[in-house]
């Protein structure tokens, strides 16, 4: 008797997982995606000791525009500092 009342409950806790599991693996897909798409694209700029802030930078994708802004922090003297991709910026 007390196992045909929970029964229903995994079931139902099977789905909702099933279906988080799903909309992350779509999160995912689309993260990669941006990753590897030319525009622009959003970083926090961590930077040893202070300094840290946002930064957009264009690139033909992520690595592209993360070396692009990682070489224009280096030639104005903050050694220190290393981009972290966030997202692609869109418009």
């Amino acid at each position: 008797m007390k196992i045909r009342r929970i029964w229903p409950a995994i079931l139902g806790c099977a789905a909702i997982a099933g279906a988080s599991i799903a909309v992350a693996g779509n999160f995912t897909a689309a993260a990669r995606s941006d990753y590897y798409s030319a525009g622009r694209h959003q970083f926090y700029v961590w930077c040893g000791g202070a300094g840290d802030h946002m930064a957009i930078e264009a690139g033909k994708d992520a690595e592209d525009a993360q070396m692009r802004l990682y070489d224009a922090s280096k030639a104005a003297g903050h050694t220190a500092c290393w981009p972290v991709w966030q997202g692609r910026v869109t418009g």
